[in-house]
């Protein structure tokens, strides 16, 4: 491996051991916020890059222990200060050159699962496993923040010979999709020709690539409060009005919402807690759901049929309920020439033996928000995905082969630089 894959790969490994869940990734941020300034990039970070009244699914309890960690780990009290308590940044650098503004967004956040302590499990066996019990970096979101620091490493030494403007966006908190929407309503992504992204794995083995066309699910993140009277369950059963009956209620039927004509959709309930006590009337009852669809309108349909559902029940038990959006996405819109240029640069990297065109069904992806804010602003959209050996993502024994799939990942990167910016192609 050559300097920058030998330095991603520490960077990964680096990142890997200690995760930190959305919102929460002070660490990491910092990190890479000394690195882009180190190679000359401007860094925005804070509000700059969030717009905290489009943030959802942030707990301010985990945000205010995530920077008491971030400065005992030894994180600037400046650069805390820069972040104002919204985690990612942005980096810019400028050749000077007319030319197209092309962006990338990589991902800083891990996943809530504990990690395998098994010593065939590689970051055990080589000695990166996660510090932080339940959390880990089970989806790749290690080695593509490393990716994007090697590929800014790749254009500071190359700034001679490419032209135009270079934004690099760090992303927090994808999992769950709640990053990108605030962070594409900060106008961060205003001004790009392109933006690209990618994913380690997916539906790819070792040696694939496969360049997205549309697809991933839209989706709706909901957290539902309700709120109702105790009361002694033997006494005087009568004064009081049941939370939980209400949620186990209102549960079963948006599982039965019906499926819509137009397209593939789903609806999962995470998470259910509720009452107080064996024989207290349940006063307070609370729980996670998702719907997803195809389409956006098959997406919205669901959602108003969970929403209706959700507080009929709060009116037919007598009690008051309160409903949060916590993320969404939207379908992957990609352009026909952003994924010609994604198929030429993945059949250049000779240890690519498949691109193929997909699309997918199969989950959602938040940086659909941003692709949808560039595409409103006349730019285009990008998307890929490199392949690895990864056991399934978000399990504890998920890992992406970082010597082999990253520098993979890293040649297609610069190799869609090169043909978006390169004064030689």
């Amino acid at each position: 491996m050559n300097l920058y894959e030998n330095e991603i790969v520490e960077w990964r490994r680096r990142f890997h051991r200690v995760p930190e869940e959305g919102w929460t990734e002070f660490e990491t941020t910092a990190a890479v916020i000394e690195r882009l300034e180190s190679l000359g990039f401007a860094v925005k970070t804070g509000t700059d890059v969030i717009n905290p009244e489009a943030v959802m699914g942030r707990n301010p309890t985990l945000v205010k222990e995530a920077e008491d960690r971030a400065r005992r780990a030894g994180v600037p009290e400046t650069v805390l200060r820069r972040m104002a308590g919204f985690t990612g940044c942005a980096g810019e650098i400028d050749t000077g050159r007319p030319g197209k503004t092309v962006g990338f967004r990589f991902e800083l956040d891990c996943v809530v699962t504990g990690e395998s302590d098994s010593p065939d499990h590689p970051p055990v066996r080589e000695g990166f496993a996660s510090i932080r019990p339940g959390l880990m970096h089970a989806c790749g979101h290690d080695g593509h923040a490393a990716v994007g620091l090697g590929l800014a490493h790749w254009i500071a030494d190359h700034l001679d010979e490419l032209q135009g403007r270079f934004v690099l966006l760090f992303q927090p908190a994808e999992e769950g999709v709640r990053g990108a929407g605030a962070m594409a309503a900060s106008g961060i992504a205003d001004g790009l020709d392109y933006l690209f992204a990618a994913h380690a794995g997916c539906e790819f083995g070792p040696g694939e690539v496969g360049v997205l066309t549309h697809g991933f699910l839209a989706t709706t993140k909901l957290d539902v409060y309700y709120e109702g009277i105790p009361a002694h369950a033997g006494s005087d059963p009568e004064k009081g009005r049941s939370a939980l009956a209400a949620a186990c209620q209102a549960v079963t039927s948006v599982l039965g919402i019906p499926r819509h004509s137009e397209g593939a959709s789903r609806i999962a309930v995470g998470r259910l807690v509720a009452g107080e006590g064996r024989n207290v009337v349940p006063a307070h009852a609370f729980f996670q759901m998702e719907v997803r669809g195809a389409t956006q309108a098959v997406n919205d349909f669901m959602t108003a049929e969970a929403v209706r559902i959700i507080e009929g029940m709060a009116t037919v038990y007598g009690i008051r309920c309160r409903i949060e959006k916590a993320g969404e996405a939207a379908v992957f819109e990609c352009d026909e020439e952003c994924v010609l240029i994604l198929e030429k640069a993945a059949r250049s990297m000779p240890a690519v033996s498949s691109v193929r065109r997909f699309t997918t069904e199969r989950g959602s992806e938040d940086c659909s928000m941003l692709a949808r804010r560039v595409r409103s602003k006349g730019g285009k959209a990008g998307y890929f995905c490199f392949g690895c050996r990864h056991c399934g993502h978000h399990r504890p024994d998920f890992d992406i082969q970082d010597t082999v799939s990253l520098p993979e990942a890293f040649g297609i990167f610069v190799r869609i630089v090169q043909l978006t910016s390169s004064r030689a192609v």
